[in-house]
């Protein structure tokens, strides 16, 4: 299925050449290849997906707030991409496994991440923060693209396995010109591959906005790979979920590979590095502000009379429960001895390792306490 894919004059403005369920202001919308697929949600459900949306903000400008208090290295904002990470992750089972960017943290929160697990590579206290396997999500991906590759590598195995399983692989708008992704949608569709490709255009890869590399939208690729594809607004969770759904059906199914572009939009920095000022104007940051996904949610369960003030004090009371966990948990980690970083390189002994380690070693105990020159003789 290839939605709506007319080519855009501006790709940074157009934002109705998309699927969507759920208006920016909270208006329950018809769509007839969506709807089925969203056809169970119920109001509770829909007021999970408002508390699992607000919990992920909160988190999110907790470790904000960490790393300007210098307590993270880097931190690479989801503000605003609260609805493509946790509407496509909900349809997940258990059993699932997903390749995520550096800017999935919500992913990995509904993939039931704890709170230190969302920083501690950010902290640079360790390689990765997570054992794949525990959560189903492998380890966040920096390098641009990369992850794609892997994700049909995993969804291949599935195949071999003769499981029902589904990979998920997210990554930006950017990372669409890459030739690893390219590749990996080369490979999927040869092979029907059991994967989902998730492009969050957030409209910048770092600085450059979508327009200079994406002419027409970047959902309309897919299908020259023999991939079919769907462009949703990706600040509408419940199309995010609709689509999501429709893809892991055909997936396990046997049909082979998705695509989904999620149309939405970061509201900060690229990473705490980054000064977004240099290239995109306050206004056209305003006017995404008015499409927030979380508020959305809020006008489309006020409107069902489910928005009550117990509803919100619940959900603001687990957000500071969060929060406060998290910045514990940051808190009270211990750096490892320097020389840590080269445990668990191979699974093997390797004579390689041990030389550097005798080296490392050698060249850390340079650094070692001594008493200051002239100090026994000012003593004595």
């Amino acid at each position: 299925m290839v939605h709506t894919l007319t080519p855009a004059a501006d790709l940074g403005t157009d934002v109705e050449d998309v699927a969507r369920l759920v208006s920016a202001t909270g208006e329950r919308m018809r769509d007839a290849d969506l709807d089925p697929w969203v056809a169970d949600v119920d109001t509770a459900q829909l007021q999970g997906l408002y508390r699992d949306m607000v919990l992920v903000r909160r988190m999110d400008a907790e470790c904000m707030a960490l790393q300007r208090q210098g307590q993270l290295g880097l931190w690479a904002p989801l503000n605003g991409q609260e609805a493509v990470q946790v509407g496509s992750a909900r349809p997940l089972r258990e059993d699932d496994f997903t390749f995520p960017t550096y800017r999935e943290a919500g992913v990995n929160y509904v993939r039931g991440a704890e709170p230190a697990q969302y920083m501690r590579a950010w902290r640079g206290e360790a390689h990765s923060s997570y054992n794949p396997y525990d959560l189903g999500s492998a380890i966040q991906q920096i390098i641009i693209g990369a992850q794609a590759l892997h994700a049909v590598g995993y969804a291949m195995g599935i195949q071999r396995d003769g499981t029902d399983q589904v990979a998920t692989v997210y990554f930006g708008d950017g990372a669409s010109s890459q030739g690893d992704v390219n590749e990996a949608m080369i490979f999927a569709a040869s092979f029907d591959a059991p994967v989902v490709f998730i492009c969050s255009n957030n409209h910048y890869a770092i600085s450059e906005p979508v327009g200079v590399a994406a002419k027409s939208p970047i959902a309309g690729r897919a299908p020259g790979f023999g991939i079919p594809s769907m462009r949703v607004d990706g600040n509408d969770v419940l199309a995010m979920m609709a689509a999501t759904r429709w893809a892991i059906a055909r997936a396990r199914q046997g049909h082979g590979p998705s695509f989904i572009e999620a149309v939405t939009y970061r509201m900060g920095p690229h990473t705490t590095s980054d000064d977004p000022t240099r290239y995109r104007t306050q206004d056209e940051v305003e006017a995404w502000r008015r499409r927030d996904p979380i508020a959305r949610v809020e006008g489309l369960l006020r409107a069902q009379d489910a928005f009550d003030d117990d509803f919100t004090a619940g959900v603001q009371a687990d957000a500071d429960a969060l929060a406060a966990d998290i910045r514990t948990a940051c808190l009270g980690m211990t750096t490892a001895p320097a020389i840590s970083i080269l445990d668990n390189v191979y699974a093997e002994p390797h004579a390689g390792i041990d030389e550097e380690r005798r080296w490392f070693g050698a060249y850390l105990d340079g650094f070692a306490d001594a008493p200051a020159a002239g100090t026994q003789e000012q003593a004595s």
